[in-house]
């Protein structure tokens, strides 16, 4: 049974869905917001600072993934996606697109439950010691969520600046393939042949190396992963 006072907003169109997790949520002493519409969501969203989304895809207004997006640019609330799209294509864009989590209707309650919980232990646990990192070239404020090299902000995506904290609290040190896509995709079984994380990183690097086909900063060990250098040398 979970406390009351953690807020959790589902922005769903299915009226059905909703009163069943509301009744459920409220019953295990959650708060719960609905919306009915992307817009409505975004209201609630800034308006109540809720812990934690249940998104569905299918929107009248604006669909799931651009507004999973549009919230990613704001906040870091963990997004668990609630949907009839089952393909692993739309996993893939879904996690992507900046979700924690997806499951695929129907569910039952009891694994929504485990998932809010798994996930608002996983934000608990994540908040770090070490509140700045500075190294080298750089300044990361893990608070904060900002980064500075060489004095100049650089502007990172969740996953961005998620990827390189996980990196930088390691400093020269090599990290597998596996232990990366594990710390960013937790419990995610379809990650581990996907590019998800070759992409990230690649992206990482167009915004932090001087020469991203040359990097200084993240070094790739063939066959085994990558290193984080701040020093660039």
């Amino acid at each position: 049974m979970m406390h009351g006072k953690t807020k959790i907003l589902i922005i769903e169109d299915d009226l059905d869905i909703i009163y069943v997790l509301k009744e459920h949520l409220e019953l295990d002493g959650f708060e719960v917001f609905e919306a009915e519409t992307a817009k409505k969501g975004l209201k609630i969203l800034e308006e109540e600072a809720p812990d934690l989304i249940l998104l569905d895809l299918n929107l009248p207004d604006i669909d799931g993934i651009k507004l999973c997006k549009m919230i990613r640019q704001k906040s870091d609330i963990p997004i668990i996606m609630l949907t009839a799209r089952d393909s692993l294509s739309d996993k893939v864009r879904g996690l992507e697109s900046g979700a924690d989590d997806y499951l695929v209707k129907p569910f039952e309650y009891l694994e929504v439950a485990a998932r809010i919980k798994a996930c608002l232990r996983r934000v608990k646990r994540g908040t770090p010691q070490q509140e700045v990192f500075e190294a080298g070239a750089f300044k990361i404020d893990f608070n904060r969520r900002e980064v500075h090299l060489n004095g100049k902000s650089i502007k990172l995506t969740r996953k961005e600046f998620d990827l390189l904290k996980i990196l930088a609290s390691h400093p020269n040190e090599v990290l597998s393939r596996e232990f990366l896509r594990k710390e960013l995709w937790p419990g995610k079984e379809i990650y581990p042949w996907s590019r998800a994380l070759d992409v990230h990183i690649q992206r990482l690097r167009q915004k932090i190396e001087p020469d991203p086909e040359k990097p200084r900063y993240i070094i790739t060990h063939p066959g085994v992963g990558y290193r984080f250098n701040p020093e660039g040398d």
